[in-house]
């Protein structure tokens, strides 16, 4: 099978759960015998990183890449909200990128065109003009969820008025286009039901975010030790780091005074990044992800918004770590609470946890033990492949 992937950034190298999905794809076509062209775009914010690009990705991929400018520009927001359009949507269209899909498309033939996210939404039309394939959308989440929950916990009113309108005109753009798409492949099943209870008459499938567990490098967890990485530029981390750091920590800090938190990620807060909190190091971007990850004990990842399947979850349960985090974090993941996954929804349950995991070294290890189990059962990148293919050549049969 041939494959065309449009990414809405760049998925290699895989820097954050949204790439790490887009990656696991092409990854798990690639060792199914697919042939795979990954065409993506590139902007400030994720820039093409050239000399991190694998020569063995670049042979396997041909991957291409084209800039597209999405910064927030006052004239054009404006005409997008006078007009009732979606502007996360509206800065993604681009003549550009257009004409390299189109250049694309008349050199090779495909047989099915994967779309990651809803915001390539527009170039569907010039798909099917130029192509015969099947034109699939990969559905890293419910898009306007995450700006619906990130309005309501935003304390500024106007901010909140804007982001609520962004909220909604980006939820009449998915819901008028849900059915422009041969087929949709969801990462959880809440996203599945959704999109089935409101119109979409196309195939729906779930299909979680697969790993191939890395080897942990040989370095001993620090006792007592908590962690969270994730891309400090997605407003729902931001919003979730905010709330750990106000309503969480101080109880943990008095309860569990030996406890120490470590916060990673790119793009990390300025004001972080120079807050001395007691017991609290913020140590930004790391240059060895699963190094930071092995040398940690326990995983807290307090998210209060988003839609999809948190990938991080998924890799550090992969590799044996407890994983704190709420209703909102585990969703998409097949978990039992208490079990393979802990979940607390209030600062007082989150910090209750924290203190059973570090008073109690055998049930953290219980925990984090079948964790590990439970993602090379279910999450297995291969398996999951498998899975998208019987998907992919069921739409093309018809």
């Amino acid at each position: 099978m041939k494959v065309l992937q449009l990414c809405n950034k760049p998925p290699y190298p895989p820097v954050d759960g949204g790439t790490m999905a887009m990656n696991s794809i092409t990854q798990g076509l690639l060792s199914r015998g697919c042939e795979v062209k990954v065409l993506t775009v590139e902007t400030d914010k994720h820039p093409v990183r050239k000399e991190r690009i694998t020569d063995d990705y670049r042979a396997k991929t041909a991957m291409e890449s084209v800039f597209v400018d999405l910064s927030v520009r006052p004239l054009p927001a404006l005409s997008a909200m006078l007009c009732g359009e979606s502007y996360h949507v509206k800065r993604y269209v681009n003549e550009e990128f257009a004409a390299k899909l189109r250049t694309i498309l008349e050199g090779e033939e495909f047989d099915v065109v994967h779309v990651e996210s809803i915001f390539l939404t527009p170039y569907v039309p010039l798909i099917r003009k130029y192509s015969k394939a099947k034109v699939m959308l990969r559905a890293h989440n419910v898009e306007h969820l995450i700006w619906k929950r990130v309005a309501q916990s935003c304390t500024n009113p106007l901010k909140r008025w804007y982001l609520k309108h962004l909220s909604l005109t980006l939820r009449v753009y998915e819901l008028e286009h849900i059915n422009d798409y041969d087929g949709i492949v969801c990462i959880t099943k809440n996203d599945a039901d959704y999109f089935r209870e409101n119109g979409c008459r196309k195939p729906v499938t779930v299909i979680p975010f697969g790993v191939e567990p890395e080897d942990v490098p040989q370095v001993e967890a620090e006792p007592d030790s908590l962690f969270h990485i994730g891309a400090m530029d997605w407003l729902p981390n931001q919003e979730s780091i905010r709330w750990l750091l106000e309503e969480v920590w101080p109880v943990v800090h008095r309860e569990v005074p030996r406890a120490k938190l470590y916060l990673a990620g790119r793009k990390m807060p300025e004001c972080w990044m120079k807050a001395h909190i007691e017991g609290v190091s913020v140590v930004g971007e790391v240059p060895d992800a699963m190094y930071f990850i092995g040398s940690k004990k326990i995983n807290v990842v307090p998210l209060l918004s988003g839609s999809g399947i948190r990938v991080k979850i998924i890799e550090a349960m992969s590799v044996g770590k407890t994983v704190i985090t709420t209703t909102v974090g585990a969703q998409g993941i097949d978990y039992t609470d208490g079990e393979n996954l802990l979940i607390a929804n209030t600062p007082q349950e989150f910090a209750q946890q924290i203190k059973h995991c570090l008073d109690d070294d055998d049930f953290c290890h219980r925990v984090g033990a079948a964790a590990e189990r439970l993602i090379a059962e279910q999450y297995n990148e291969g398996r999951l492949a498998d899975k998208l293919l019987k998907f992919y050549n069921e739409r093309i049969e018809l």
